[in-house]
């Protein structure tokens, strides 16, 4: 069985491999929808790595708001991103799903930036 500090720098490897997939996809300005499924992704995984980080057990779900309360004692900086992290939170689930929602390119640009800062917020913190 891993130890907290293994588990969270795999969390963190994956959040990575999700920010490299949504750089990707943003780069063909196709498929922005991805981007904003990845960005997400990253961000929840970036949360989660710092909980178990602190061997704290979280949630599996894809409620950012929810991790942001259980990590905000552990990094109180990403109290500076909670806004745009929340925004995260529906990537998780309606791009995959709903026709209906197509981000525009800024948006997948922000969430991808969100992303990148919460993920390096983190691995700062881990590394």
């Amino acid at each position: 069985m891993k130890g907290p500090r293994e588990h969270a720098l795999g969390l963190l490897d994956k959040a990575e491999h999700d920010l490299v997939a949504a750089e990707a996809t943003l780069s063909t300005g196709r498929a922005l929808d991805m981007v904003c499924f990845h960005a997400q992704q990253a961000a929840e995984k970036s949360l989660k790595a710092l909980l178990a980080l602190h061997d704290v057990e979280y949630p599996w779900r894809h409620d950012l708001a929810e991790l942001l309360d259980l990590a905000k004692s552990f990094a109180p900086q990403i109290r500076g991103l909670e806004e745009r992290i929340i925004l995260l939170t529906p990537f998780a689930v309606e791009v995959r799903y709903d026709g209906e929602f197509e981000p525009s390119f800024s948006e997948a640009v922000e969430a991808l930036q969100t992303a990148t800062e919460v993920y390096g917020l983190v691995a700062q913190i881990a590394r």
